[in-house]
This record gives structure tokens, sequence and C-alpha cells, in this order.
């Protein structure tokens, strides 16, 4: 983008971005987790309404290993995580690249409200990596990272700050409007903050809470306005599934988007997968949060129009 730092300038933002990168292994490593790699290009990907995977010689490059990964767990696998590079179409801004890094990891026999602790503790070790202690600072805001982080539903977020309610959003189809215009910039911003229990509706890969089907178990993570992570408690019903893919191929049909095939062999396999829970987290705009950097350009080596 116009204005990003030439690439000589941001020496000092990629040997950041290099400590956190080999924090991030370290953490894992010690928790007794797998690193894998999946395949970047593959014949299929869960279908979401919102988002346009960019085709490589008939097939697609991932938009998330979370396929591939989830096949692992339903294969034995129980602790993974994996550092990769994903793509999507017309993605480009100042927290948006169209080829990003993604952070995924994912732990059999827990919950979306362990992958919260496992937010607090990676994210704290990689502060600390970084000479930072209890306080980050970004975009002039000091946010604290000790004690437990806020944990607000989505239904609380709308009755705070977003006008009307989840359900009247929903009803008027104004939902992603309003998270993206009055909510998000002001999530995270004093410590950071876990925005919860997704209406059913917005579910994606998440299960649905057994008290209160209405809402799925599902969050993303928020440091000072900015989405960082999104997390499940894993859908392990392949009928279900199912549903919710044609569904979602059915939106993309009537918004004229790209028609993607299911992935079949995922679906056949989900019924293996025991309780788990997963979580994915953008590297870049982590590494942007913790080192306050104005934009995405400056903690990538190369932006796309400077290749």
């Amino acid at each position: 983008m116009n204005g990003s730092r030439p690439l000589a300038a941001r020496c000092k933002a990629l040997i950041a971005r290099a400590a956190i990168l080999r924090e991030i292994r370290r953490f894992f490593t010690e928790e007794g987790y797998l690193e894998v790699e999946t395949p970047l290009r593959i014949p299929s990907l869960a279908p979401e309404a919102h988002i346009d995977a960019i085709q490589s010689d008939g097939w697609l490059l991932q938009t998330s290993p979370e396929i591939c990964m989830k096949r692992m767990l339903a294969a034995g696998y129980e602790r993974l995580f994996q550092i990769c590079h994903c793509w999507r179409a017309d993605e480009r801004g100042k927290k948006h690249l169209p080829e990003f890094t993604m952070l995924e990891w994912y732990r059999v026999g827990v919950d979306y409200r362990r992958m919260m602790i496992d937010c607090e503790n990676l994210v704290r070790a990689l502060a600390a990596s970084l000479g930072l202690d209890a306080t980050i600072c970004y975009r002039k805001t000091s946010i604290g990272l000790t004690g437990e982080w806020e944990r607000l539903t989505v239904r609380e977020a709308f009755a705070r700050y977003g006008g009307l309610t989840m359900e009247e959003a929903l009803a008027r189809e104004m939902f992603d409007e309003i998270m993206v215009r009055d909510i998000e910039p002001l999530l995270g911003l004093e410590k950071p903050t876990f925005i919860c229990d997704y209406p059913a509706e917005r579910s994606a890969l998440a299960r649905l809470k057994p008290e209160d089907p209405s809402v799925a178990e599902r969050f993303e993570l928020y440091i000072g306005g900015v989405e960082l992570a999104n997390a499940f408690s894993e859908l392990t019903n392949p009928v279900e599934q199912r549903r919710r893919f044609v569904a979602e191929a059915a939106c993309r049909e009537k918004q004229r988007r790209p028609a993607y095939p299911l992935p079949e062999p995922f679906l056949n396999e989900l019924s293996a997968m025991p309780p788990s829970a997963g979580i994915a987290l953008g590297v870049d705009r982590l590494v942007m949060v913790l080192i306050d950097a104005l934009c995405i350009d400056e903690v990538v080596a190369f932006t796309p129009e400077e290749l």
C-alpha cells in the first residue's frame, strides 16, 4: 500500500518477527505439540460465504490448513500446531494481505475455554520474548496482559456497543456491519478481549452449546481493536457439518461467488475426530500489535505491490 516503509527500514520489525516465530515454536514444543506441514495447494476447502480462494492450476491455495489438520486429529494425533502461508483473494488493506501467515493449533479433549487460556499464555510468552512485561502499547493505548482477560459474549457486546440486540441485528441482516463498524474497534483496549458465544447462524465449524443451542462455542480474540484469532470447540457431527457447508455454498451461489467442491474426505472422516478444540491466529497481525506497527506492510519482507 502507499505509505508503507521501504524494505531497508523494516529490519528491526523483521528481527522482532523472527524472535516471535522462534518463541511460538518453543512454546508449543514444550507443551507437547507436534509441528506439522500440510499441503498448501488442495482440491477443496470449507466453503465460507465471504472468503474467496485463489485458483492454482485447477486446485486452490488454502485459506486455512484446518481441513487437513482436523483429518490428522481424526487419525489419532492429539496435539498439533502449524505455521503456514494462506491465501484469500481480494484482501488488501492496513490489516489485510492476500498472502499471509497463519498459526493454527488443535488439541484433543478440551473445549474453547481452554483455547482462551492457551492464548493468554502464548501472547504473554511472546511479549516477554520481546522484552515486554505486563503491558504493551499499541496506537498510544496501554493494554494490560496480566490477570484473566475480558470474556464478553456477542450478545453482551451488542447490548453494550451495538445499539440493538444480537437477534435484531441478525433479523435486519446488519450483524456483520455492526460488528465491524461499532463493536470491533472497542474491543481489547484496556486488556485483551475474547468475544465469545457467536449466534448459531455464525457457528462455522463450531459445535453449538448444549445448554444454549442458539449460540456456538466460538470466540475471537481482539487486542487494541484488532481481530487476531478465531477459535472453536470443534463440531464432530458429519451430518450437521455437511448441512452447514451446503448452506454456505448456497449463500455463495446467491452472491455469485465461485463454487468450490465440498471436502468429501474430511466429511467422511469427521465422525472419527474426538472432542477437541482449535484456533487460527494471524501471525502478521500479532506481530503488528506487539511491536506497535501502523500497518501490516511494516512486518513482512515484501508486500504484493513490491514484487
